[in-house]
């Protein structure tokens, strides 16, 4: 529990040092992948925002050894509370009624997970098949690419509204469901009975670094275009809810993690699941935070 809140911290955080940072830059694009990180490389807020995330992502790490998928995707969506806390005060991003619902809607789903969880009863799964893990990623992530690609077509249209970025928050969270997967798939080889040097050898023949080093690639690239041009408010949060839902429902079947079997247990489990999924569908389409306004201009004569 305590290094999931932990890494709560740290991704938010991250995402907002890095939203902050990309405020100040040119636009960046992912069709010129190159100079996107030439930019981003040469900001100190944002290489500590990255260096943040990468601390979440070793909490991470410590939390798949110790909890189910299921109970740590219910507490890694409580990380979006903070996230729009520290976007409002730092980023100056205000948040409307429907969202501030879907915050509620978060604090439930947090609470029902962890009265769901007890110690020692939950089964925590150290590895996959690897088949079955290929299967569930690579169309996936094929998903998240060609979702990605259309939302920036669309978005190119002059006369469409301002987009939330609910379309980019799915392609991401698409790609770290995955990645979250291969995390937990890495973990497993940290508990490895063989030493070092045979966990690392077995590390290497499994699917999970070249899934992260795919991920992580593409992730930087795709998240860091979105976060410019949409709120971090209700980017991540989407994110994080899409990432969180994949890893639970899929990564659960994948590594074989059983489900409570108490029905009490079980249905604060589901309830909390089905709440998270409620934050999802509240989020607006369209941006409808005022924009500043074009001045006149002066009419004249033929």
């Amino acid at each position: 529990m305590a290094a999931a809140l932990l890494a709560n911290v740290l991704y938010s955080t991250g995402f907002v040092l890095e939203k902050r940072a990309l405020a100040s830059l040119p636009e960046v694009d992912i069709r010129r992948p190159a100079r996107l990180l030439r930019l981003v490389l040469g900001s100190p807020l944002w290489i500590g925002g990255s260096l943040s995330l990468a601390a979440g992502f070793g909490a991470q790490l410590a939390v798949y050894r110790t909890l189910p998928i299921a109970a740590a995707q219910g507490i890694f969506v409580s990380g979006l509370v903070l996230l729009v806390l520290l976007s409002a005060r730092l980023l100056g991003e205000e948040t409307t009624g429907r969202e501030r619902y879907a915050l509620g809607a978060i604090l439930a789903a947090l609470l029902m997970v962890v009265l769901s969880l007890r110690e020692g009863s939950d089964k925590v799964s150290r590895s996959a098949p690897v088949p079955l893990i290929l299967l569930v990623c690579v169309p996936s992530l094929a998903m998240g690419v060609w979702l990605y690609g259309s939302a920036e077509r669309r978005a190119r249209h002059r006369h469409r509204m301002p987009t939330t970025g609910v379309e980019y928050g799915v392609a991401v969270g698409l790609l770290y469901g995955v990645s979250s997967l291969a995390i937990k798939g890495v973990s497993g080889y940290l508990t490895s009975a063989d030493g070092l040097g045979g966990a690392v050898a077995g590390l290497l023949r499994s699917p999970y670094p070249y899934l992260l080093l795919f991920t992580g690639v593409f992730g930087l690239v795709m998240s860091q275009a979105a976060l410019q041009r949409c709120r971090a408010s209700l980017i991540v949060p989407v994110c994080t809810t899409v990432t969180c839902l994949f890893t639970a429902v899929l990564g659960t079947l994948a590594f074989g993690e059983a489900l409570p079997h108490e029905p009490l247990r079980l249905a604060l489990r589901l309830a909390g699941t089905a709440l998270a999924v409620s934050v999802l569908l509240a989020m607006p389409k369209h941006d409808t935070s005022p924009q500043p306004s074009a001045a006149p201009k002066e009419l004249t004569p033929p």
